[in-house]
């Protein structure tokens, strides 16, 4: 259980890294009029993406087979709390991959300054998460 344990916390950082990442990328692409720097941020969200794709899917992957390892934890309610935050991650993650695509087809309706905000949202679920899973407190 251990090793399901420490895929799923390599998976969940690589997952994160992008969530955190790739909404930045969001916001200086919105900012650049020249086309070339365009050109680079698409091709580097696109990559970034793909990246997600993999931590997300193996992140949640291992916290089900944690979860089939001790299922009595379906039960407890910071667990219930964590996983409407990964349904939520797993949400935004679609929302970003809509994005990059917009992005591609340069169909942005958005500004620099609501990136800004939409970036902060995977660190409010981190925090909250963390906090469930080290405090457990109910």
């Amino acid at each position: 259980m251990l090793w399901l344990k420490a895929f799923h916390i390599v998976f969940m950082v690589t997952w994160f890294a992008g969530l955190f990442y790739l909404p930045r990328l969001f916001v200086y692409h919105s900012m650049t009029e020249d086309e070339a720097v365009r050109a680079v941020y698409r091709i580097m969200e696109r990559r970034l993406l793909v990246m997600m794709h993999i931590g997300g899917v193996l992140a949640c992957l291992f916290g089900l087979l944690l979860l089939l390892q001790l299922p009595g934890w379906l039960a407890l309610g910071w667990m219930q709390l964590k996983l409407v935050l990964v349904l939520s991650l797993i949400v935004f993650h679609l929302h970003c991959a809509r994005l990059v695509g917009a992005f591609a087809r340069d169909e942005i309706r958005h500004s620099h300054k609501w990136f800004r905000w939409f970036n902060e949202y995977p660190t409010l679920v981190l925090m909250t998460t963390v906090f469930l899973v080290v405090l457990k407190p109910f």
